[in-house]
Order: structure tokens, then sequence, then C-alpha cells
């Protein structure tokens, strides 16, 4: 167990331990596990499931539409880490909303298995995107709990958190893309639903162990305003429906409508933030230099998740999937990032902890990732003319090396980096913060996409690689200011 001061935890003498790390940590570890299998495996065959013609299962949805909505909805997802934060800021604690949001969850997935057509979509990534929303933002703020701010473990701690996540992210895929293939697309969204209910089951027994600071409400709303704030939502839910049944909200512009909403909740996060009375003036200035983070954070993940976009798209066309005289399923590509983010974890962790104070500056780790990003999508260029079927599996498989290293350069250590410069106050909504960064990344990749012409790639790919490249430069180029507005936090 761990004792609680302010928004930070000091390990006890004779702590039981997990990996060098705190045992609780094995507790958020399975639980991201298994929602991560069941988000990715339903993830994998999702856009297949979009814009496969019927007579092949699918709905017929174009695929710059169909690649749109996978945009958008992972947008939402993260999006939705605004609602699970301000519920554990105000109302629940963290632990508590990250243990009712993987119920909600197992339920999407069980309407996007049993349910058919645009009807089953829709109220099943609905539930999905507002479950994950909200698990995603508190266990991350839950495993915060677990370190003080000065542990060294702590980025290795993150990094052991996101193999959980990626040995998730590897089965996840491939299984429901076997049961896709073999059996259905309502199969491979069924065996989702059950990864998550295993996931939902192991955590029930082991929530109890973990540290009380998880379950405390840090900024508690006023009982008086609560009514106020169901009354919001209603009318929020209301106008929704209303804006989709007029044609308001379509297929085709729900990418841009996610991207002004992320951007409008962004700035109105900072805005609260750094106006509240509630933070000093360190807070406030390390605030400040979270911003340019977030900017490379948001280019980052706009190339990094079009894996679910383009990437898929180009399986499913240009790649030679030919094993042997048997055909890969398309949604194993998305297996083979998180193979390399188990092999290389460890690694990373490991060396961070080697280094500990002697490691590369936060800043200088998000520069890095995004150039090493934008390089990924230059490596695209020499097959880029190629024709159906022509690219190697092992390119890709290169590629995404690229691909999975970036990612261990910037994701892991944002997560760790929101904990630390978070206020007090705002332990839970900084991670937020930092998560839409990943929403507005996500989204854009889903409107980029619509960008991608299959006969002439190279401009997309050539493009998209030197703008990544170009933002981690003036990043890496103004590292030392925002050091500086970091204050002490590396």
């Amino acid at each position: 167990m761990t004792t609680f001061t302010g928004k930070e935890a000091e390990p006890e003498t004779g702590q039981k331990l997990f990996l060098g790390q705190p045992r609780p940590l094995v507790h958020i570890f399975g639980i991201e596990m298994w929602e991560r299998f069941s988000f990715y495996g339903m993830q994998g065959i999702l856009l297949l499931y979009l814009f496969y013609s019927t007579e092949d299962g699918g709905l017929g949805i174009p695929a710059a539409t169909a690649a749109g909505i996978i945009g958008a909805y992972g947008g939402s997802v993260y999006l939705s880490t605004v609602l699970g934060a301000w519920l554990a800021d105000r109302l629940l604690g963290s632990e508590r909303v990250l243990f009712y949001s993987a119920i909600l969850i197992m339920i999407g997935h069980i309407i996007l298995a049993l349910v058919p057509g645009i009807p089953g979509v829709t109220a099943g990534l609905l539930a999905v995107a507002i479950g994950s929303g909200g698990l995603k933002a508190n266990a991350t703020s839950v495993v915060g709990t677990l370190y003080s701010a000065s542990d060294t473990r702590r980025d290795a701690g993150f990094s052991i958190f996101y193999l959980g996540i990626n040995l998730g992210a590897l089965a996840g895929p491939i299984l429901t893309g076997l049961a896709q293939v073999q059996l259905g697309f309502h199969y491979g969204f069924g065996l989702a639903a059950i990864g998550m209910a295993i996931g939902l089951t192991q955590y029930s027994f082991g929530r109890r162990s973990l540290p009380a600071s998880a379950r405390i409400v840090p900024n508690p709303l006023p009982s008086g305003r609560r009514g106020l704030m169901i009354l919001l939502g209603a009318v929020a839910v209301a106008l929704v429906v209303l804006l989709t049944a007029i044609g308001v909200i379509t297929a085709d512009n729900l990418a841009l409508i996610v991207i002004l909403l992320t951007v409008a909740a962004t700035v109105s996060y900072f805005a609260v933030i750094l106006s509240s009375s509630k933070i000093s003036r360190l807070e406030r200035s390390r605030v400040c230099g979270f911003i340019p983070l977030f900017i490379a954070s948001a280019a980052f993940w706009s190339l990094y998740q079009q894996q679910f976009t383009v990437v898929t798209l180009y399986a499913d066309s240009q790649l030679n999937r030919s094993l042997f005289g048997w055909e890969m399923p398309v949604p194993w590509v998305q297996s083979i990032n998180p193979v390399f983010i188990i092999i290389l974890s460890g690694l990373f962790a490991a060396l961070w902890t080697k280094l500990g104070k002697r490691q590369p500056g936060t800043p200088t780790k998000f520069a890095l990732g995004t150039m090493l990003m934008g390089i990924a999508f230059l490596a695209f260029l020499p097959f880029a003319s190629g024709g159906e079927g022509s690219t190697p599996l092992i390119a890709l498989v290169g590629i995404l090396l690229l691909f999975t290293v970036a990612e261990l350069l910037l994701s892991p250590v944002g997560l760790s980096v929101a904990t630390k410069l978070a206020p007090a106050v705002f332990t839970t909504q900084m991670v937020a913060l930092f998560f839409l960064s990943v929403a507005l990344g996500s989204a854009m990749s889903g409107l980029l996409a619509r960008f991608y012409d299959s006969t002439n790639q190279s401009p997309y790919f050539g493009v998209l690689g030197a703008a990544a490249i170009l933002i981690g430069a003036l990043l890496l180029a103004i590292s030392p200011w925002v050091r500086r507005l970091m204050a002490g936090v590396s």
C-alpha cells in the first residue's frame, strides 16, 4: 500500500513489488491489457466491416467515409477522457470511474456483436468510446498515485504499464481477425466482448488492494450543483440526437466535428486550469510548459493513428500478405506494432532506469518521437508506385518498427509527464489534456485519410512525413525554454 500526500504517493518501507514496481500496478496492468484486447480486437476489423461489401459481410460504406468514421471514433474515445476525468475529479474518484467505465465498454462490445447494421455500430461504438475514455484517463491517473513525482522508477513503471496495453493489443487483432475470417464479423466483435468480461472479472477481485489515494475525489462538486450537471448532460445528448436526425452531423463530416469539439475542449481546459485560483505560480508555469508538448503530440498521433485508416487500406490492397501459400488476414497487420512494443518496452524501461537523471528530457523525447514518425511516413515512398500486392511484408514490418520506436519515445513518456506536471487539484484532468492531444490527432488521421489516393501515394506520404519532421525539429530547438517552464520536472 501507499500513503497519500496530495496528488502524490510515497512508497512505504517493505512495499511488495511487481517487476521492481509497486505491486498494485499488476491490477491496473491487467484491466488495461484486457481492455486493449477488446478495443484493438474490435478496431482491427471495424474498418473492414464498414467498407467491405454486403456480399462479404460488411456494410458497403465508401472507403474514404469509413476511414473518416474510424478517425472520428478514435478521436471520440480520447475526447471522452474529458468526461471521465471530470467525473473522477469532481464526483467519484479515479478508481470508481475506471471500474464503471469497464462495464460500459463490455456492454458496447456486446451490442456490436448482437445488433447488426448501422444501429449496432452507432450504439456499440458510442458505449465503447465513452467507456474507453473514462477508463484510459483514470487508469493512467491511478498508476500515477503509486509514485512520488521524484521517484526515478516512474517512467519505467509507465513503460511496464504500456507493456500490458500492448499484450492485449497484440492478441486482440489476431484472434478477432481469425474469428472474422472463419465465422464472420459479429463473432469477432463477440470475442472482444468476452475479452473485456475477463478483464472486468480479474480487476473486480484486485481493486481493493489499490492505494486509498486512487479513490479520493480531489475537487468535489458541491451537492447543490449536481442536478444542474445532470440537466446539462441530458441537453447535450438531446442536441447530438437532434443534429444527427436533421442531417447536420453526418458520416462525412464526423471527423471534422470531432476535431472542432476537441480544439474547443482543449482551449477551455487550458483556460480553466491556468486561470484557477487553486493553483500556484509554479504549477501554472508547468502547465504552460505542457502546451508545446501537446502540439507535438497531436502532430505525432495524426500520423500514428493512420495504422487504423490508411495503413489498413494499404494492407488490404497493396501489401503482399502471402505466407507460404496462405494469406494473412488484414487485421493481423495491427498486431505487428504490439509485437515490437512488447520486445522494446522493457528495453526502454531499463534504459530510462539506468540513465536516471542523465536521460534526455521530456521535450527532447517528444521531438525525437515526432521526427521519427515523419521518417516512417517517408519510408513508404519507395513502394508508393507499386501495384496490388506489390509491397513485401518485411517492408511494412520495418516501417511499423519505426512507428514503435517513435511511440515509445512519446506515448508512455507523455502519460508520465502529464501526471508530473499536473496541479494538485487537476490531477486526472491534466491526464485528460494529454489524451485530448491523442483525440485531436486521431480525428485528424481520419480527416487526412480522405486525401489518400491509392493511385498516387507519394504526395500524401511525402508531405505528411516532412511536416512531422519539421514540427519535431522546432520542438527540439525550443526545448531549453520548455524545460525552464517545466520548472524542475524532467
